[in-house]
């Protein structure tokens, strides 16, 4: 197999090796829940590349006892999933989730729901205040129906890519192309973070966390306008979700562009978590705007914003076009843990993975060896990591790429459904033996 001569070093024990998935992108069963935002996008012609929609999926709704029992096989310890909150307010919508839980602690794997992975009811909208507040009743109801197997949860996923795509630019749902008047959208996911971490705690929940996406930002050139360009960027996708969460403030100069009492609502934002969930993918080179509209990773950046995402030169790209840089989650998390010191709790890596296609797929193998090589470099340096998550554990919808992009271990085939495990599920299960 394609990986590194020797074999990866074992992790401290009690180490949680698992996989995610979200609801929106294998669930299906669009008919027997409500609408989110993400079936009115793709409703919309050209909102997805190949036109298609998540109303079957992978039809986990209908098939989850098939992968359930191929997470067994897999050996994980825990599977990360998301609970469709549309689903959750159809009738009997969490009758699907006592019976997925059931089926995984049978199974003997944890179960670790998101509460939120972008597949917001389509009657809401994240601009309003008051969602923060319906977020945090929806997370009450279903830690009173899960809350008796279920002992890790994750509140959020992803808030600045749920911001930035769907919201300020427009190329994820709700596709709203606000640019910086997005930025309430920001604060108010992080006031429904804070109010769903008081509702899971006033529901005996011990461990809590979030699961946030973050990169080092590495600046074009060493030239002044290239590290302000850069500095910014990083500001605008690292700091202002993580800062708020772990300092109990916002970076200089962003506090007063959000809506409300910010300083009450950073009590809130700010209370402790059990552990901060990292989704790591690439670095990003950024530099000084260019004055033209650049198409990046699938996304056009505009030439309005006071930054350019540019290409990093002399590494791999996935299928996807994604740079394959696995040094640096090493250099994000030991960043992390200098900025943030004894305020950081506990890290654990809630995603991390890449697009290839093939059932064969050694590129995936040597992806997922680097990285996960990487990650015990943080550890020895000492970052507190206490898991590590494959996304994702099948191949699914993948938002506006529609199925053209495959992340999962397991091949799906979306004209049967048939599930076929792929080399880099067999080379996962050996590494998790190996682990134990």
């Amino acid at each position: 197999m394609a990986t590194e001569e020797h074999a990866i070093p074992r992790f401290p024990a009690g180490f949680l090796w698992g996989v995610s998935t979200s609801a929106h992108q294998i669930e299906g069963a669009a008919d027997e829940r409500e609408r989110s935002v993400w079936d009115t996008f793709t409703a919309e012609p050209g909102r997805v590349k190949d036109g298609s929609t998540a109303a079957v999926a992978c039809d986990h709704y209908h098939r989850y006892r098939e992968d359930v029992a191929l997470l067994a096989g897999l050996g994980v310890d825990a599977y990360r999933f998301s609970v469709s909150w549309p689903r959750v307010r159809s009738e009997g919508g969490l009758d699907f989730y006592d019976r997925l839980v059931d089926e995984l602690v049978a199974a003997g794997v944890r179960p670790v729901p998101t509460l939120f992975h972008w597949d917001l009811p389509e009657s809401l909208d994240w601009l309003e205040r008051d969602t923060a507040s319906r977020f945090a009743e929806y997370v009450s109801l279903v830690a009173d129906r899960l809350g008796d197997r279920v002992d890790k949860w994750i509140t959020l996923n992803e808030p600045a890519e749920h911001t930035l795509f769907g919201h300020a630019l427009g190329a994820h749902a709700p596709g709203k192309q606000l640019m910086f008047d997005a930025l309430p959208v920001a604060h108010h996911q992080l006031l429904g973070h804070g109010l769903a971490v008081q509702a899971l705690r006033a529901a005996g929940a011990t461990d809590i966390g979030i699961a946030n996406s973050h990169g080092p930002t590495w600046p074009a050139s060493r030239e002044q306008p290239d590290l302000e360009a850069a500095d910014f960027y990083d500001l605008l996708l690292n700091r202002l979700f993580a800062d708020p969460l772990l300092l109990g403030e916002y970076p200089s100069g962003l506090g007063e562009l959000m809506p409300g009492d910010v300083a009450a609502d950073l009590k809130v934002i700010s209370e402790p978590l059990d552990f901060y969930g990292v989704n790591y993918y690439s670095p990003t080179r950024v530099g000084a705007p260019q004055g033209e509209d650049i198409e990046f990773g699938g996304l056009t950046i505009p030439a309005e914003l006071p930054f350019s995402v540019q290409e990093i030169e002399g590494v791999p790209v996935t299928d996807f076009g994604w740079p394959v840089v696995p040094e640096g989650l090493t250099e994000l998390l030991t960043a992390f843990h200098e900025r943030y010191g004894d305020r950081l709790p506990p890290v654990v890596i809630t995603e991390n993975g890449c697009s290839y296609t093939g059932v064969d797929d050694q590129d995936r193998i040597t992806y997922l060896d680097r990285h996960i090589r990487a990650l015990h470099k943080a550890v020895e340096a000492g970052v507190d990591v206490r898991g590590y998550f494959v996304w994702s554990l099948m191949d699914n919808f993948e938002w506006a790429e529609g199925y053209a992009r495959r992340f999962g271990l397991v091949h799906v085939d979306f004209e049967t459904l048939a599930r076929t495990p792929k080399a880099s599920y067999a080379w996962y299960r050996e590494l998790l033996r190996a682990q134990r």
